[in-house]
């Protein structure tokens, strides 16, 4: 598991008690989840890292959130992340500069209510480099996930040291989502040489292994035939398309650049 997942209740507190209860995570992805939501949390982003390179959170909260409102602190004042009275934002993706990487806080504040039963506040968040992150929404965060060109053949060499997955298959579909500006492409895959998390599942039946990577709407992606090396990174459990060369275009640049030493690591094509 990927996720460190830590639960709360808010029925806790003593009636009178206006102490702000707080939690510390140190994972640089993981999950909450606060139970009967009641006064409010501090949750402290604090990762056991030696570098700051994780400047940008993202916040995903999930499709029941019920109950509360997330603040992120900045110079003592609180800027609202996600608000529960905008329903129709809840399952989008926030995202949003720290100004401190190695330490950030989100305020959780409950909503007033007089029956709290059943309801829970909820969300995934990720801390990303600015290699993985390039803007205030899901959708730029995206971006260098789904660059829209081909890479180079540089690019190429490196997808294969660093993506959270690395998948040999053809493309089986590809569905359109206008409304979230989105792109789902339905890979059959031959050969699944790493994956983070299983997207990528084995029909028990006929043996296929199988997976869908999303991409960006702009990037006019369409059903072509042959084999693709499929890269690129996972976030919040969906697989984001990266570089995708064809099968034998890669392998034709990954020995060129095995016979001259440039390779910066070994890939096994068996």
């Amino acid at each position: 598991m990927y996720f460190w997942p830590c639960l709360g209740s808010g029925l806790n507190w003593e009636p009178r008690s206006r102490t702000v209860e707080q939690v510390h995570l140190r994972c640089t992805e993981g999950s909450l989840e606060w139970l009967y939501p009641a006064r409010a949390l501090r949750v402290v982003l604090e990762p056991n890292l030696a570098s700051a390179r994780h400047t940008t959170v993202c916040i995903k909260p999930a499709s029941d959130f019920q109950g509360a409102s997330i603040y992120v602190e900045r110079a003592g004042q609180l800027h609202l992340v996600v608000s529960e009275a905008k329903e129709a934002r809840l399952h989008h993706v926030s995202c949003f500069s720290a100004h401190t990487p190695q330490r950030v806080a989100l305020f959780l504040q409950a909503s007033p209510q007089r029956d709290i039963s059943r309801r829970t506040a909820s969300f995934q968040y990720e801390l990303l480099s600015n290699q993985s992150a390039a803007g205030p929404d899901f959708q730029k965060m995206a971006l260098v996930e789904a660059m829209c060109r081909p890479c180079d053949n540089m690019e190429l060499l490196m997808a294969i040291c660093s993506s959270d997955f690395v998948v040999r298959g053809s493309i089986q579909n590809v569905s359109h989502d206008p409304e979230n500006h989105m792109s789902q492409v339905e890979v059959s895959a031959q050969k699944v040489y790493r994956q983070k998390n299983r997207i990528f599942r084995q029909d028990e039946a006929t043996g296929e292994w199988r997976g869908p990577i999303k991409t960006l709407l702009q990037c006019k992606v369409k059903k072509g035939a042959g084999d693709f090396l499929f890269t690129g990174n996972e976030h919040f459990g969906e697989a984001w398309l990266g570089c995708a060369p064809r099968f034998k275009d890669f392998n034709s640049i990954y020995q060129t650049a095995r016979d001259r030493g440039t390779n910066p690591c070994e890939f096994q094509f068996s």
